[in-house]
Order: C-alpha cells, then sequence, then structure tokens
C-alpha cells in the first residue's frame, strides 16, 4: 500500500488571499476613513468605472482593470489634489462631485480606457500579422537564392544527400562471397 503525502494548502495563492493581507487592507482602509473620510468618498466616487472594471474582468492578468483603473485614476487626482489643497471638508468634496465638468472629466477618463483596452489589442495583431508576413517574404527570397546557388535537391529535403566522406559512416561491404 502506498502511503499518500498530503501537501499543506498555501494560503495567499492563486485561489484566494490570506486571512493577515485581508486583515491588513481593512485595517489601511478604517484608517484612511478616519483620517481622510472626504479623499475617500472623492475616491470611491470618482474610481467606480474602475471598481466595475476589477469586477467584470475575469482574466488573470486584469488588463481591463489597469487600462481603466489607470486613466480613471489620472481623471480623478486633479480632483483629490484641489481636495486636499484646499478645504478636507465634506462640503468641498460635495461640490467636486455636484459639478458637471468634474463627472465628465472622471468618468471620460475612464471611458477613454475602455476605448483604448477594446481597440488597442486589434491595432498589434495587424502591425503583427505585417510583421510576420513581411519576414515570411524575407524568408522565401532567401529560401530561392539558396535553391539557385545549391540545386533543387536542397528543397526536396533528403534525395540530394551527399555521400559520406571517407572515415565516415558505416564500414563499406566487401565483395559477396560466391556459393
Amino acid at each position: 500500500m502506498a502511503q499518500q503525502q498530503q501537501q499543506p494548502q498555501q494560503q495567499g495563492g492563486k485561489g484566494g488571499r490570506s486571512p493577515t493581507f485581508i486583515l491588513g487592507m481593512a485595517v489601511i482602509f478604517v484608517l484612511l476613513v478616519m483620517v481622510a473620510l472626504p479623499t475617500v468618498i472623492l475616491l470611491l466616487a470618482g474610481m467606480m468605472p474602475s471598481l466595475v472594471a476589477w469586477v467584470i474582468d475575469r482574466t488573470q492578468q486584469k488588463y481591463a482593470t489597469f487600462c481603466v483603473g489607470g486613466l480613471n485614476f489620472c481623471g480623478v487626482f486633479p480632483y483629490v489634489l484641489d481636495l486636499w489643497s484646499g478645504a478636507h471638508t465634506f462640503g468641498a468634496t460635495l461640490a467636486i462631485l455636484t459639478d458637471v465638468f468634474a463627472l465628465v472629466v472622471m468618468y471620460g477618463t475612464a471611458a477613454f480606457g475602455w476605448m483604448m483596452y477594446n481597440s488597442i489589442p486589434p491595432v498589434i495583431v495587424s502591425v503583427l500579422t505585417v510583421i510576420t508576413q513581411r519576414r515570411i517574404a524575407q524568408l522565401r527570397t532567401s529560401q530561392r537564392r539558396i535553391i539557385e546557388e545549391w540545386g533543387e535537391e536542397v528543397a526536396e529535403g533528403g534525395s540530394g544527400i551527399a555521400p559520406p566522406a571517407v572515415g565516415e559512416g558505416p564500414p563499406a561491404k566487401g565483395p559477396e562471397p560466391e556459393q
């Protein structure tokens, strides 16, 4: 009977987060809420498209989240700086969140992130296809030059193999014995 070895389950692997990580993030969030509640409210309201991208992006790499989130943060950050440089109050946060232009900037940059996420991959595929086709054309030209120089036997793949030089390969058979 073979013994089965049990491997300890890793916490914090690809399947989930460790309880320590979750507790640490919760502590940081609570401290941020206590110290900078107006900033947290502005970031939560302004970064909502990034949260949506994170929820619906089921890939492991989270490319949509990074693309939308990065540009969304670029749209929210100037208003966070305005909040920090001015009065850091609920009134200032409410003034920013009720300003239509501010919301257009915040959500417009997120929309631009979605547009980039959806349009850049086909462009990259097209560029790589053109590069690959050019490389194939170069290799075929090189192949034609080699065939012109060495002959058709090179292209046939084995019918034009030269005999081994002296001392190479199996020994030659001598004359057959007569019966």
